[in-house]
């Protein structure tokens, strides 16, 4: 079976380059609902068993849009484990505050995820995130049938951290395939019932067909 991993549109927070996290959150651009939009193109008729969603506002509005776009007949389901990285006191900072206040924790959460103390600022810990993403994967994975896809809209840093160790890459190498740019498609497949999975596709933008931002990977 095959997950669809996508990244909600962009935010305003986003285009001011401030860390939303687990808790905070800011309405999609005008932008991203033309984003959201052409995804639903791109992905024309490919039919889905289901679809999940953070329960944060901006991965909620995003999934809402695809299904209503591609027909969806179900309610979409919200799952607490794609919700965003738990990012303590960064949380609602601008990148430039945050690393003046937490530069220790600014460079690992990025460059050296195995070293990033969260808990230091009252946050999450990458082990905590991957542990929670490959529980949903199991679960998805057992769930549907061989030959099912599931589309699933959670966040940049969740997903960099869940898809990371679905993938079973070590802590050190969690984000060994980058970034995520807003409303960018990821597609992983697992033909063992979640226990191991594979990339098909990583961080696909190309549907967008506009000039991407450094923003729009923050």
């Amino acid at each position: 079976m095959q997950i669809y991993f996508v990244r909600h549109g962009k935010t305003e927070w986003n285009l001011q380059k401030r860390f939303q996290g687990a808790h905070g959150d800011s309405p999609l651009l005008k932008q991203s609902l033309t984003d959201i939009q052409k995804l639903s193109s791109f992905l024309g008729n490919t039919k889905f068993a289901g679809i999940y969603s953070s329960p944060l506002k901006r991965a909620r509005t995003t999934a809402e849009r695809l299904a209503k776009e591609m027909g969806y007949p179900f309610s979409i389901k919200i799952d607490e484990r794609l919700r965003e990285f738990d990012l303590g006191k960064m949380e609602g900072l601008t990148f430039t505050e945050a690393k003046a206040r937490y530069p220790e924790q600014v460079t690992d959460i990025w460059d050296k995820p195995d070293k990033y103390d969260g808990h230091s600022i009252g946050g999450e810990n990458y082990p905590e995130v991957i542990a929670r993403g490959k529980n949903f994967g199991r679960d998805v994975g057992l769930q549907f049938k061989p030959d099912d896809k599931v589309l699933v809209v959670s966040h940049g840093a969740a997903l960099g951290a869940i898809m990371g160790g679905l993938l079973g890459y070590t802590l050190p190498d969690i984000r060994h395939n980058g970034g995520l740019s807003n409303t960018s498609l990821t597609i992983l497949e697992t033909k063992d019932k979640g226990k191991t999975f594979k990339a098909l596709m990583w961080n696909e933008t190309k549907f967008l067909d506009r000039k991407m931002e450094d923003s729009d990977s923050l």
